[in-house]
């Protein structure tokens, strides 16, 4: 069994053999951000031709790759705007007395079956299916109506017209095919589409519940941590995922930074897990905040099914599923923040909750930090390199240069201060090509895209 492996102490490290370069930057440039506007999920879908940002307006936005030309072969596929709608409105719980952000929370895409994209986003409370389709042709000379859609007197048709259908402008349409609702009583934190491509879960605090794609009216609680009595409530559930090939198994984790593999072939309420990971924490390290920070933000399976990586706030876990009792790789993120736990503890960035992603090899991981730095760590070669998102270096191509955070002592000439980051410029989410080194990072209302060098 691999033996416990660490990476990354003072955030700088060497650069990975990957030279990462810039490639595009969408949103606007004003110092004063709308909070509607600011960012609150990314994600590819299964081909990688088409990237979905959703923010805390409830809109989501789809880009497009755009095929490689001959007449600007430079281009490499760039994303361009495919489709934006609003997926949810700001509502109103009378019973309760509470107002539901139209933030969307997370999106998850539904694989291709046909001409038509398929995508599953969610606010706090409602889950919608939207189905984005595109039309290029318009029927005309219809027999009941005008060509300006006005209804025509029967008594004046005298002949039968046979609709045709002409070419229009190229239209992308996103349309609401299932709302799921009434389900959680309390924020949906997570959604993910079983290998069965039928089923899919979503998690709030204390709950996950298992929906078909099809039926919308009724949902299956299959994990239920609710305390008899709330006051018993020591933990709530954080993340939740299903297994990327046996659609029986899923994971969800904890804010106590535990993690229960439950298999639903064993009851129907996995209330019973059937593995439960934890490392063990050290005595001597432990404080007051100790139990904040390792509270899980994020866990994700690899591709391949065999490990999960999970993200507490100070550093990236890799867990092989055969090995409950210790992660088999961990990797600090930002452990210089370790002595400025108590003024992030004040100004609440000790709550922020970083995601997290595999590379579609899941050899290299990628996650976020402050001062809009990300952070990636080689799984092979152990080498962690820490990046920037800044419009300072978004010219056309202009590689990004390592960054490293000076701790204290003698401050070199390219290095950062601990003391001067900026913890307002903070990126928590992040997204991987399946296939290929392209990257789609989110920092506050700015989607940067990064791609590998062209050799």
């Amino acid at each position: 069994m691999a033996g416990v492996a660490r990476a990354g102490g003072d955030g700088g490290g060497s650069s990975n053999e990957l030279q990462w370069c810039f490639s595009q930057v969408k949103g606007a440039i004003d110092e004063d951000v709308a909070e509607a506007d600011i960012i609150s999920t990314v994600e590819f879908n299964y081909s990688g031709d088409l990237l979905a940002t959703g923010d805390k307006g409830g809109r989501v936005v789809i880009f497009q790759r755009e095929q490689e030309s001959k007449t600007r072969p430079l281009s490499r596929g760039e994303y361009n705007v495919y489709s934006t709608f609003q997926s949810h409105e700001p509502e109103f719980d009378y019973l309760k007395s509470l107002e539901i952000e139209e933030k969307i929370n997370k999106i998850r895409w539904l694989p291709q079956q046909n001409a038509a994209h398929f995508l599953l986003s969610t606010n706090d409370k409602t889950i919608k299916l939207w189905k984005i389709s595109e039309r290029d042709k318009r029927a005309e000379g219809y027999n009941l109506k005008d060509e300006d859609g006005r209804l025509r007197d029967p008594v004046r048709i005298k002949e039968l017209r046979v609709p045709t259908l002409k070419p229009m402008d190229l239209m992308v349409e996103a349309s609401p095919r299932r709302i799921f609702a009434n389900a959680h009583t309390y924020h949906i934190n997570s959604i993910s589409v079983n290998s069965d491509y039928a089923t899919y879960l979503s998690a709030d605090d204390l709950r996950i519940n298992l929906w078909h794609l099809e039926i919308t009216n009724r949902s299956f609680n299959i994990v239920d941590i609710k305390p008899a009595n709330m006051e018993e409530l020591t933990e709530v559930i954080t993340a939740a995922e299903f297994h990327p090939q046996q659609c029986n198994v899923f994971v969800y984790s904890s804010s106590k930074g535990t993690i229960r593999l439950c298999d639903m072939r064993s009851s129907a309420l996995c209330d019973r897990h059937s593995k439960f990971f934890e490392e063990p924490e050290d005595p001597s390290s432990r404080s007051f905040f100790s139990e904040i920070i390792s509270s899980i933000s994020d866990v994700k399976f690899s591709h391949n099914g065999r490990y999960m990586m999970t993200r507490d706030y100070l550093s990236v876990k890799v867990w092989d599923l055969n090995m409950e009792n210790r992660p088999v790789e961990t990797y600090q993120v930002h452990e210089y923040l370790r002595s400025k736990l108590c003024s992030l503890y004040e100004n609440d960035c000790i709550f922020d909750k970083f995601e997290c992603c595999w590379n579609g090899l899941d050899s290299t991981i990628m996650t976020g930090s402050y001062n809009n730095f990300f952070r990636m760590f080689d799984r092979n070669t152990r080498r962690d390199t820490t990046l920037e998102a800044s419009r300072e270096s978004s010219k056309s191509r202009a590689i990004l240069k390592p960054r490293k955070v000076c701790t204290g002592g003698k401050r070199k000439k390219d290095e950062i201060s601990v003391d001067s980051l900026d913890f307002n410029k903070k990126i928590l989410h992040t997204a991987w090509h399946p296939t290929e080194n392209f990257i789609a990072v989110a920092a506050t209302n700015n989607l940067y895209l990064f791609q590998d060098k062209i050799n």
